[in-house]
């Protein structure tokens, strides 16, 4: 006779719990940032060292971890032969247009991604907003790295011979200077400005090119702390404010690290 008050649960399947603790195991190692001790990791862990010394055991020789000469505990080839793998398998390209959703859809401002074709950033992604931001630029287009956010970005992280090769040639004679809040950059300036926006890893622009536009862009960094894109928020002046410390800077700079943290397999 079977007991109608016994409710199975079919999305509820049975895992292998001694595999699952020691999955467990490695995650405090990885997180712990540094050689762990055995008694530092039996506390993290939640057991007695007694058992936990029997999953180090065999974590040891299957290649997970290896114990220092200081009896402290690390992880080896075996581990990071796993997370090369997994790193390979990320699509950074995705994870940036993630990210540029949930800013869409959290904050309802025009979004964009660019990422850098050699010479100019291009962009790849453009989410538009329910306000009107009149701009000429669309999917697709190639900005100038001396007159765009994004390309002010790139130019920043470039290597030092191939920025100055770059500035070099531009300098030597430019169609226009460079402006930010309305002033012209000498090269020395706009040298400057590069090395703040390195520093920072924002930019800014208050209605410099855009008229009536503020924009506020951010780089998310790979796993060999190269530039993969740039996120790109856009509004109107008088309701989308990116001064130091706004919202909409906070936004960009919170994205933008989320998806740097997942391209680097922190998350």
């Amino acid at each position: 006779m079977i007991d109608t008050n016994i409710t199975i649960q079919k999305d509820q399947k049975q895992g292998i719990n001694s595999l699952e603790l020691g999955l467990k195991i490695l995650e405090h190692i990885s997180e712990y940032g540094k050689p762990i001790t055995l008694k530092a990791l039996a506390e993290l862990a939640e057991m007695s060292p007694s058992r936990l010394h029997k999953y180090l055991v065999s974590l040891v020789k299957l290649g997970y971890i290896s114990q220092k000469s200081d009896s402290k505990y690390s992880l080896s080839t075996s581990s990071l032969k796993i997370g090369v793998t997994a790193l390979r398998l990320i699509d950074p390209i995705q994870i940036a247009f993630e990210q540029a959703e949930k800013l869409h859809q959290e904050y309802d401002r025009t979004i964009t991604v660019a990422i850098w074709n050699g010479n100019y950033p291009l962009v790849i992604k453009w989410l538009d907003s329910s306000r009107s931001v009149n701009v000429n630029i669309r999917l697709g287009s190639q900005l100038s790295p001396f007159t765009s956010a994004s390309g002010r970005i790139f130019l920043a992280f470039l290597p030092e011979q191939r920025r100055k090769d770059i500035l070099d040639a531009f300098f030597s004679s430019p169609p226009a200077l460079p402006r930010l809040n309305g002033q012209p950059l000498n090269k020395e300036r706009f040298i400057s400005l590069l090395e703040e926006i390195k520093k920072e890893k924002i930019c800014r622009f208050q209605q410099d090119y855009l008229p009536d536009i503020n924009v506020v862009s951010a780089p998310i960094f790979d796993a060999d702390n190269n530039i993969s894109s740039i996120i790109n928020l856009l509004g109107q002046t008088s309701d989308t404010p990116v001064k130091k410390g706004s919202v909409y800077e906070q936004a960009i700079l919170n994205a933008c690290q989320s998806a740097t943290q997942k391209l680097r397999g922190y998350s």
